[in-house]
């Protein structure tokens, strides 16, 4: 088994720091991908792809480039779908999984909150970025990546 990659969807991505120390101590390479704006010298140890503008450009780079073992980090689950479907582990930034069993009620619960906010019954908020989000992300990273290791021997 291959190596894997960590892929970051980094343009509004909260743990990018958190993704690149975890990626050093696995000595697992880092892909951060975005539509600018990355100041390359605050992750030296990150590959940093820049993506022509375009409203879908990041997330069809990641999804073209990450396969089986790899791990993306995203919180749009349109993009976490495809990633599943090229056999990539997902995480949301929160520490949260996306699995193959849970994408399809994210993505309708996704088109309904859309639904919701195109009539005016939602405004739409987002809830708070919480330091146990920030844990929980760090845990389930940790162990995303070990998981995702080749098996020495």
């Amino acid at each position: 088994m291959a190596m894997p990659t960590l892929f970051i969807d980094a343009d509004a991505c909260p743990v990018k720091d958190e993704a690149l120390e975890i990626a050093d101590r696995h000595g697992v390479p880092m892909v951060l991908v975005s539509n600018g704006g990355i100041r390359p010298s605050r992750y030296p140890g990150a590959r940093i792809v820049t993506v022509a503008a375009g409203v879908d450009a990041a997330d069809d780079w990641i999804a073209t480039n990450a396969g089986a073992g790899d791990v993306v980090v995203t919180a749009d689950i349109p993009l976490a779908a495809r990633a599943l479907e090229r056999g990539a582990a997902v995480l949301n930034s929160d520490g949260r999984s996306f699995t193959p069993e849970t994408i399809g009620t994210a993505l309708s619960m996704r088109a309904f909150k859309q639904h919701l906010r195109e009539t005016g019954e939602s405004k739409g908020y987002n809830r708070s970025f919480t330091p146990a989000d920030r844990s929980r992300f760090r845990q389930a990273l940790d162990q995303a990546l070990r998981r995702a290791a080749p098996a020495d021997g």
